[in-house]
């Protein structure tokens, strides 16, 4: 069973105070590409939230991400008191300016000072953290069936094409002796053409050396076994995307030959074919985890 590499998964926590919201996002990469977007106050924790990610997700491209809002009355911003008052009496001091003792106006500028504020380091509440990692987990649950069930989609795909490429193959089977008789008789042509008198067991030795070059059994048997060998780690219990592209390297190689070798019309076309359903399974191998 394969997997895709494409995924979403969320998952809220409702606080008395806080909402906190965890989302993960999956595309495709060649390995573990993960990206965290993570509170400062749960920087310590971001590592062992890294190995749990990776440990369930192993590869693609991951934008994990942590929001916390604040629902409730508490809150780790305080004003700075005794910085505000002095940029207060700083602003009245200032006599090019006259605020006519607009106490609210000079309140207003004194906030935006740099330091007019301080935030307090919050502490993890473990209980708080406990709940995150459960929801991750839950995340992660939700992005694994999504990648699952676009596996499931994928396989469908491949299976099908795969399919084709074996009837293809059939048809290659089946007009390779034809296509062997063709060159057999363009060859005789070729030397009644020249109009000389020719050993005929010599030629029938060159001629079965010429044919010998072109011939293409080893190429069907082994193209056969790629595509069996495709289909049989579909099915495996485990999605190895690197596995499958290493025996797609496989079949193209195997294509390519019966098209260098083909030198006939009818059986190039086929092998076309082939490498237009190939190139698709191709595309598609890329999201395959």
């Amino acid at each position: 069973m394969i997997k895709s590499m494409t995924g979403f998964g969320k998952n809220v926590i409702q606080l008395p105070s806080k909402k906190i919201t965890v989302e993960l996002k999956s595309l495709n990469s060649k390995n573990l590409d993960l990206n965290a977007r993570i509170p400062s106050s749960y920087r310590e924790k971001e590592i062992e939230l890294r190995n749990i990610i990776a440990n369930s997700l192993e590869r693609g491209k991951i934008d994990f991400s942590l929001y916390v809002e604040i629902t409730g009355e508490v809150s780790n911003t305080q004003v700075n008191a005794s910085i505000v008052k002095g940029y207060i009496e700083q602003l009245r001091a200032v006599d090019t300016l006259s605020f006519g003792g607009q106490e609210v106006e000079l309140l207003k500028m004194a906030v935006r000072m740099p330091d007019a504020l301080k935030a307090e380091r919050e502490e993890i509440d473990e209980s708080e953290y406990t709940q995150i990692k459960e929801a991750l987990t839950e995340a992660l649950k939700e992005i694994n069936t999504f990648r699952a069930q676009e596996g499931a989609v994928l396989e469908k795909d491949f299976v099908s094409r795969i399919e084709n490429l074996l009837s293809l193959l059939k048809q290659v089977e089946a007009i390779d002796p034809e296509r062997v008789e063709a060159v057999r008789e363009r060859l005789n042509k070729a030397v009644a053409d020249i109009k000389e008198n020719v050993d005929e067991n010599r030629f029938e030795q060159e001629l079965i050396y010429y044919l010998e070059k072109f011939d293409i059994t080893e190429e069907k048997v082994r193209l056969a076994n790629h595509l069996d060998y495709f289909l049989q780690t579909l099915s495996s219990d485990d999605s190895n995307g690197k596995k499958l592209g290493f025996i797609s390297q496989e079949i193209g190689r195997e294509i390519n030959t019966i098209g260098s070798k083909a030198n006939y019309a009818p059986m190039q076309q086929i092998v076309v074919q082939m490498k237009d359903e190939l190139e698709k399974i191709k595309e598609q191998m890329l999201n395959v985890l």
